[in-house]
């Protein structure tokens, strides 16, 4: 229960503070501040996180992570099924509560769907909307699997490495989609924000399950290959 916990922390305080960020400022890329707090909202969580939580549950706080090591076999089925069970509940606390402050403080959501992801970048195309976040969450499952592999182990600084890496990914993404790479980090605004008036993140919700699951699975095959020797 320990290690569900903390993923459920984890995967709260991501939400929170990334998607909170977002709504805060906006994420306009031609705008710029906004756009680089939201992407170091998001990678700086991790690296809080990984250096509070992670050491207990090993900080996955993304339901692409741990479908990766579950291809992996570095984490049973059941610790995976209960994983994503309470990084969604993570997500849809820190959503709800997101959608509370904001509302009965009289906030403006400058994203006016919660942070969700969306494809407007792309004009609006489902497939180039999941070549990008098949690409990038392949960048940061191949970032994950080699600052924690057993041969080239970096120790304390995974946490960091880690961070900066979702960071940067975000830098790229966020223009485009929004960046997920991570599918609870999705749903729970993408459900709140429908609940409360706006369906059109929903509508376009598959894209941001099924890329970051894809671009996942994939680092998962690719990786071990490459480390074999």
């Amino acid at each position: 229960m320990k290690k569900y916990l903390s993923e459920l922390i984890g995967t709260f305080t991501l939400v929170f503070m990334g998607c909170g960020t977002a709504m805060l400022v906006g994420c306009d890329s031609t705008a710029g501040t906004g756009y680089l707090l939201t992407a170091l909202a998001f990678g700086l969580s991790v690296v809080a996180m990984a250096y509070s939580v992670g050491n207990i549950s090993g900080g996955h706080f993304n339901a692409a992570v741990t479908v990766a090591m579950l291809i992996r076999k570095t984490i049973s089925k059941k610790d995976a099924i209960y994983y994503m069970v309470f990084q969604c509940a993570g997500a849809f606390l820190a959503s709800l509560l997101l959608a509370l402050i904001f509302g009965v403080g009289n906030v403006t959501d400058m994203t006016g769907v919660l942070g969700s992801n969306g494809l407007a970048g792309v004009g609006g195309s489902a497939v180039a909307g999941l070549l990008v976040e098949i690409i990038l969450t392949f960048i940061f499952l191949m970032v994950i699997q080699g600052v924690t592999s057993n041969k080239f182990s970096h120790g304390s600084f995974a946490g960091l490495i880690i961070g900066l890496t979702l960071t940067f990914v975000h830098v790229f993404g966020i223009g485009l989609t929004g960046t997920s790479v991570n599918p609870t980090r999705s749903i729970a605004p993408a459900v709140i924000s429908a609940i409360t008036g706006n369906a059109d993140p929903l509508r376009v919700l598959p894209v941001f399950i099924v890329g970051p699951l894809v671009g996942a699975a994939l680092a998962a095959i690719v990786y071990p290959a490459l480390e074999k020797k």
